[in-house]
């Protein structure tokens, strides 16, 4: 299908959407640098103006419209997020261009967070939104171990179908479970942090690596975010963007525990490709990844609409017959 996609980052979603074949007409972000990654590594059809800037005609008609819209107000790592958040008002944005093209589907993703926020108001609030743009709206709750992430990320899923098509269900089905119970389910065990990482060399003997440079950030282990112990046998903890433009990031701590990860390994677990480039400084790089819906996620929920293209096509060929 064809698909718009707003606040894309360095492309995680928007790969991970190409890999199960569909097509990436549009796409936007202000973030230069992840702009530069995204040209470079998935096309140039990005789009770098403010969202708010860019009139609903000037976005192509698509199938679907998607969006991880900024969750640093949300997240329950910014120990100030506020329901005023301004930030937080972004989420209006999406839902213009959702009302504007009139999409098949649109699926947007936020923090888990999203949902305790304001009591669970403003969760209701944006759904309501949605559903005034005539959609049949519903929302949950995934963990990107769930299909195949080293990592382990809650995040919230919401996703639309237009009143006037099929009841279908939208649902990025698991890949993966916990390695307690996935036998019994017929899945993967959790793909672990330590597995993730173990084919690439030191950052001193692979030197010829992109982005594998090594942060020499003393560690330090008290338990909080950025300081904690990895376990290799288990998916890494949630990666992070926390910090601004004019600050540092939190990063991972190696499952080596001793030392941080490199950009290169941080973004294998977000799942990123190994020949996936990002452009930038070491923090900007560290940025773009963690602010990325990881690819395979993104894939799952590529596989979701596929799946639900390919019910819609049936029933209607049905319908004509």
């Amino acid at each position: 299908m064809r698909i718009v996609s707003l606040f894309s980052g360095a492309g995680g979603l928007d790969l991970g959407l190409i890999q199960a074949g569909h097509n990436v007409i549009w796409a936007n972000d202000i973030f230069i640098d992840a702009a530069a990654t995204y040209r470079l590594n998935i096309g140039d059809h990005i789009d770098t103006r403010s969202i708010c800037d860019i009139k609903s005609e000037e976005i192509p008609d698509c199938d679907v419209v998607v969006g991880g819209f900024p969750c640093q107000g949300y997240s329950v790592a910014n120990s100030g997020r506020s329901a005023t958040d301004p930030r937080n008002q972004l989420y209006k944005e999406l839902v213009r261009v959702v009302m504007a093209k009139k999409p098949l589907y649109f699926v947007a993703e936020n923090v888990k967070g999203l949902a305790s926020l304001g009591k669970g108001a403003i969760l209701q609030a944006i759904i309501s939104e949605f559903k005034d743009c005539g959609y049949r709206v519903k929302h949950e709750v995934v963990n990107a171990a769930d299909y195949g992430v080293p990592q382990s990320r809650k995040r919230i899923i919401i996703t639309g179908i237009r009143n006037d098509l099929p009841e279908i269900s939208l649902h990025p089905v698991s890949t993966h479970a916990d390695p307690a119970i996935a036998p019994q389910f017929g899945l993967e065990p959790w793909h672990t942090v330590g597995e993730a990482l173990a084919h690439f060399p030191e950052p001193e003997d692979g030197k010829h690596i992109y982005n594998h440079e090594c942060s020499k950030y003393k560690l330090r282990f008290n338990g909080h975010m950025g300081h904690r112990y990895i376990d290799p046998y288990r998916p890494a903890p949630t990666v992070t963007a926390r910090g601004d433009e004019r600050g540092g990031v939190v990063v991972l701590h190696h499952p080596n525990n001793n030392r941080r990860m490199t950009a290169r390994e941080l973004a294998a677990v977000q799942s990123f490709p190994d020949d996936f480039k990002f452009i930038g400084t070491k923090t900007s790089a560290y940025r773009q990844i963690a602010n990325a819906v990881p690819v395979a996620l993104g894939r799952a929920i590529g596989i979701m609409l596929r799946d639900v293209a390919e019910i819609l096509d049936q029933s209607q060929k049905m319908n004509v017959a």
